[in-house]
């Protein structure tokens, strides 16, 4: 998989994919991601790519001109399968989504800045628009760092254990069961006797009962679903 990311503050991303799984997913070739900053593509004296929006109002709004050059740059060397603008107003990001992006061969992700950007831009190229919660965020580069990595460790072969991805929360519209691991008691608080039983049919119906449990407490609305 190929992911590219056009930000105004590519310096937010470089963290997010130089350590850990992220690390390793590029480490072996199983995704390569691209950052692209936006202001290289502005022809302006002080490559400028924000301005004044039209009919007045607080905040500036992210130009049409670097953003469609970038794009248009991209989307000439190859074909994208989702061009994602990150916002407020898009989509709510979930596993479904997840599932569905990591089949994808090229990804293109916008990340939004300042008081957002030329609607034109949203109109003529963006396919997808994805939000990761009701709240607001100074950019969407952190956002793009969510559905990257969301989406990566579901690609075969980058986690070590693939069955892992498989088993978490949301996959089957559950929440994930309790889990638990050495020593089996702590300050006299035990690890259930079921999971040192070694009966690992026993043991699944045991973790299937504790996620429904989970679910209808924590999320109701999963179940709903």
């Amino acid at each position: 998989m190929r992911i590219d990311i056009l930000t105004v503050v590519p310096q937010l991303l470089d963290s997010p994919f130089s350590a850990s799984i992220m690390q390793r997913a590029q480490d072996k070739k199983h995704v390569q991601i691209f950052v692209h900053n936006i202001r290289d593509y502005s022809t302006a004296k002080h490559k400028n790519v924000d301005d004044y929006q039209y009919g007045g109002g607080a905040g500036m709004v992210m130009s049409i001109e670097p953003i469609a050059s970038c794009i248009d740059k991209l989307t000439s060397e190859r074909t994208y399968d989702q061009i994602i603008f990150m916002t407020p107003d898009g989509e709510m990001l979930d596993q479904k989504t997840c599932n569905s992006l990591s089949l994808y061969k090229n990804i293109l992700i916008l990340c939004g800045h300042y008081k957002g950007i030329d609607e034109r831009i949203r109109e003529h190229y963006i396919t997808k628009e994805i939000s990761i919660g009701s709240y607001v965020l100074s950019g969407g580069e952190l956002a793009a760092a969510v559905v990257v990595d969301a989406i990566v460790r579901l690609i075969p072969g980058v986690l070590n254990d693939e069955s892992s991805a498989l088993s978490d929360s949301f996959q089957d519209n559950l929440l994930s069961p309790p889990v638990y691991t050495r020593p089996p008691e702590f300050k006299g608080w035990r690890v259930p006797d079921i999971l040192l039983s070694g009966n690992t049919k026993a043991i699944e119906q045991w973790r299937e009962e504790k996620a429904f449990e989970r679910t209808k407490e924590r999320r109701p609305d999963l179940l709903n679903d």
